[in-house]
């Protein structure tokens, strides 16, 4: 479902991403972890298509509209509401807003207010209804937890299984590595723009991937 090979590109001197090479199946979480310049949102962005990789190449079945991103920036428009907002994103792929979207995202009395009149948690709740709202087949999410409460981010997580179980693949660069490991079915550690470290999480608890990130990456 999604598939990278060889992938490499620099900024400058700085070498971001260093003959990376992984695949995703259907139903399977890839969780990245790394310190901060590691290359995880150069990574992410190349295979949103975003960046075009110097070498290598990263394939996703069924196009750039079969993704859903969620970067740095909530890609809304702060002077439009919720409604409009994801009325806006589902129009451009031509699919109604999923009824059940708003409200399994606790976004139901927020519906009709503008963006910009929302704290920072809400609107990374409606970032992530606008990366849901076509279905997409592949998520790829850069630091999807920043700023939810915990029933926000309870609700990401069961939103992010039910993903998985309809046969879906996901991307996901985080620091927390409970959330992350409770979600992947597999791991990778990235360092200079290398995956030092891909492996099922299998048999493996949180705090077993943490103390064996820690390694990896000293």
């Amino acid at each position: 479902m999604l598939r990278a090979e060889g992938l490499r590109h620099s900024f400058g001197r700085v070498r971001a991403l260093d003959d990376v090479s992984f695949t995703v199946p259907p139903s399977q979480t890839l969780a990245v972890f790394g310190p901060n310049g590691a290359g995880k949102t150069t990574l992410l962005k190349v295979l949103a298509g975003l960046i075009q990789p110097q070498r290598g190449q990263a394939e996703v079945a069924g196009g750039r509209r079969a993704i859903g991103w969620i970067g740095h920036q909530p890609q809304l428009y702060a002077q439009l509401t919720v409604r409009e907002n994801l009325k806006f994103w589902a129009s451009l792929y031509d699919v109604p807003v999923p009824g059940d979207l708003v409200a399994r995202l606790g976004l139901e009395e927020h519906i009709d207010r503008p963006v910009r009149a929302l704290s920072r948690g809400l609107v990374q709740r409606v970032a992530i209804a606008r990366a849901l709202v076509h279905d997409p087949t592949v998520l790829l999410l850069d630091e999807p937890f920043t700023g939810l409460d915990r029933l926000a981010a309870e609700a990401l997580s069961r939103l992010l299984a039910q993903h998985a179980a309809a046969g879906r693949a996901t991307v996901l660069v985080t620091h927390n590595v409970e959330e992350g490991t409770g979600l992947a079915t597999d791991v990778a550690f990235m360092r200079a723009g290398r995956f030092v470290h891909l492996a099922p999480r299998a048999g493996r608890d949180a705090g077993q991937v943490a103390e064996q990130y820690r390694h990896a990456i000293a």
